[in-house]
């Protein structure tokens, strides 16, 4: 009892939102996880290097603030990861997208 009163009653506990931002933030890596079964031509290449900029400068934050907030690091740091995975298969997909219309092209 007496941990869950120290974690309550902690400046990162649920009474903060050092504890409720990165909880609803998971929200955003969830998302884009989940986008990872769609086809590469649905993703926009603008929203994605967005939100890979917006998760860098918060994983800083995260880190800079104090108390310092290894939950929403740890959110930010996922989301970077899969973010950037989805801005690989984007640019991979433009790529490939070129290549074929170049083949068509010539062909013609």
């Amino acid at each position: 009892m007496k941990i869950l009163r120290s974690f309550w009653n902690s400046p990162i506990g649920p009474k903060t939102t050092h504890f409720w931002g990165p909880v609803f933030g998971w929200s955003i890596p969830l998302a884009a996880v989940a986008d990872t079964q769609k086809p590469p031509e649905m993703i926009s290449g603008t929203m994605t290097g967005m939100m890979c900029g917006y998760s860098a400068v918060f994983m800083r934050f995260a880190w800079m603030v104090q108390p310092r907030n290894l939950h929403l690091l740890v959110c930010h740091a996922s989301n970077e990861t899969v973010q950037l995975y989805q801005l690989y298969r984007f640019l991979n997909a433009q790529g490939h997208s070129q290549n074929q219309k170049e083949e068509e092209a010539e062909t013609k």
